[in-house]
């Protein structure tokens, strides 16, 4: 039985989610479903609980990854550096569609979770679905949202958008990476890169738009549309 001091180290708990999602790659690359990402974070949430140790610990082991993760968004502006030709004189339509994605992405989920009858804490959690977790939970929290809730539902939303994303939308380049990135955040992009280098530059553009329009715009639509 391996030492309990040694499972929490920063080198087993860095190699083990590298690993898993190494392994969950190969996987995906054979399923086409079982997302890399939702099954290493499944297994490592299995892990952590049956080890015993608590998120801080294993936080601060991957704390590297997070800046690694910085540093890769960062590196999509090369992407758009090398699409800039394409995307001249497509200002107006650019801007049209963030607006349109942010204001439909919000409010749509509102609106139908209103329906069934949900509180205001759980409009203002899953209203930024849209949009990476960092910018989501910095808009829900300051509304009263629950940004636990927040963080999961952003979660499920870009795995959904990456797995079916690619099947359900046009299949012009760049319409469909805009979309991805607009819908599916961080993990759409990462799909939009895989599929091409057009997808993954409108896909990095529209991450970053939804993320700003969404932070400026939902507490308007929270104040004056739900």
């Amino acid at each position: 039985m391996p030492d309990a001091s040694f499972l929490s180290s920063d080198l087993f708990l860095l190699t083990l989610t590298v690993g898993l999602y190494c392994l969950g790659g190969m996987i995906y690359r054979r399923t086409r479903l079982l997302h890399p990402v939702l099954l290493t974070f499944v297994a490592v949430i299995v892990f952590l609980r049956c080890a015993g140790i608590g998120y801080e610990r294993y936080r601060d082991a991957t704390g590297i990854l997070n800046f690694a993760l910085g540093m890769s968004v960062v590196a999509l502006g090369y992407l758009l550096y090398e699409q800039l030709e394409r995307l001249r004189g497509s200002l107006l339509p650019v801007g049209m569609a963030t607006l349109a994605g942010c204001v439909v992405g919000v409010l749509s989920v509102v609106y139908i979770a209103m329906a069934f009858g949900a509180e205001r804490q759980i409009l203002n959690s899953i209203a930024p679905k849209s949009v990476t977790v960092p910018i989501a939970v910095s808009v829900a929290g300051p509304l009263g949202g629950n940004v636990s809730v927040t963080s999961v539902v952003v979660f499920c939303v870009g795995i959904f958008g990456s797995i079916f994303g690619e099947w359900i939308l046009v299949r012009d380049p760049e319409a469909r990476g805009f979309a991805l990135g607009a819908a599916a955040h961080g993990i759409g992009t990462a799909r939009a890169i895989e599929i091409g280098a057009a997808e993954g530059a409108l896909s990095g553009l529209a991450m970053a738009l939804m993320g700003l329009a969404t932070a400026l715009l939902m507490p308007l639509m929270e104040k004056y549309l739900y």
